[in-house]
Order: C-alpha cells, then structure tokens, then sequence
C-alpha cells in the first residue's frame, strides 16, 4: 500500500483521536489496504521515535488496545490542569476484587472462604463499576454464580492482560496496604481521564 512512514503517520492519527484506544487488528481494518506486520512495524517505530525524543507521552497496551498516554513524570502538571473526583475503592472491595482476578472463574461462596466475611454488597458494588461480570453459572449444587474480571479493570490497572498481573510471591506486606493501593488507583484513573482529554 504506503510506505511505512505513511502507516506510521496514520496509526498516530488514529491513536490521537482514539477515546479508548484501537488494537493492531483494528488498525489494520481502519487503514485498509496494509499488512498486520506493516501495522506492527509503525507502532514500533513511533515507540521507538517517542522514546529517543523524549516526548512527554508515549503508547502504552492496555487491555489489548494501543493508546497515546501522557508519562507519569509529567503527571504533577497535568493534574494541577484538570482534577476529577476520584472513584474510590474501598480496602475490602480491593481485597475482593483481588481475590477475583487471581482465582477467576469463582463463585462468592469461594470468595467469602478466602475473606472470612459475607461479600454480598462488594461484590454488588465492584459489579456497578464494571470491574468484575457475571461469567455464567458453576456446574455445582445450586449452579452458583460465578465471577471473573472486565476489560475496564484492565484499563483501570494498567494491564495489557490477566497474564501481566504480578506473581503473588512478589508481594510484600508493604505492597498489600489498602491505601497505598488505593492511592495507586486514583493515580491511575487520574492519568487515564487526563490521557482521553488530553486528545
């Protein structure tokens, strides 16, 4: 079709305007006449050309869709521009969530095994914000429930997919307090808001 700069040019473009981002594949099918690899090649290089540059932004994967993001260095700025309410997340409702993502598909009676409390109204709450969705019913006594995380808590932590989440062994005590994770959240939110209005 164009030679790569041309690609290159139009992939920028798109990812400029793109609210919630485009996968390769979409990319491919919006510029039509190109090659996946063609497609691959120019994400590649405005990485590659942001990065030598030292822009103040750059593409990040999220949830399998390519973004322009602004760096977190340049954050303290940004949010001194625009400051959004943040959508707390509460110390059980981290922990919950948690629990999901790393043992999903799960039902609440398993999750209620690992946290020891009813988690009726967590899970109620989670579901509002469209973290975590009903996956279908468990082939079990009473055909449970069963739960399993959304593509909005992979925007929302920044993760490309579940295979990015952090081994547990990584985890300190220090890396499990609730309010450091909480503050980790809004900080995360804070730069996705501003990211899609920086467009």
């Amino acid at each position: 079709m164009e030679n790569i700069q041309r690609i290159k040019n139009i992939i920028e473009a798109l990812l400029i305007v793109s609210e919630s981002g485009l996968s390769r594949k979409e990319i491919q099918e919006i510029i039509g006449d190109v090659k996946y690899g063609e497609v691959e090649e120019g994400i590649s290089h405005l990485k590659e050309e942001y990065s030598r540059d030292d822009r103040a932004f750059n593409i990040a994967e999220i949830a399998g869709k390519c973004r322009i993001v602004t760096k977190s260095e340049y954050m303290p700025w940004v949010s001194n521009l625009y400051q959004p309410e943040p959508d707390r997340l509460t110390g059980p409702s981290l922990e919950t969530l948690a629990i999901i993502a790393y043992k999903q598909p799960v039902t609440r009676a398993e999750i209620e095994k690992v946290r020891g409390v009813n988690v009726g109204g967590v899970l109620k709450t989670i579901l509002e914000k469209d973290l975590i969705q009903i996956r279908g019913r468990k082939d079990a006594v009473g055909k449970p429930l069963i739960y399993g995380t959304t593509g909005k808590f992979l925007e929302l932590f920044g993760l490309n997919s579940l295979d990015d989440l952090p081994a547990l062994r990584d985890f300190s005590e220090e890396d499990l307090d609730y309010g450091k994770i909480r503050d980790q959240v809004e900080v995360e939110e804070t730069q996705q808001d501003h990211s899609a209005e920086s467009k």
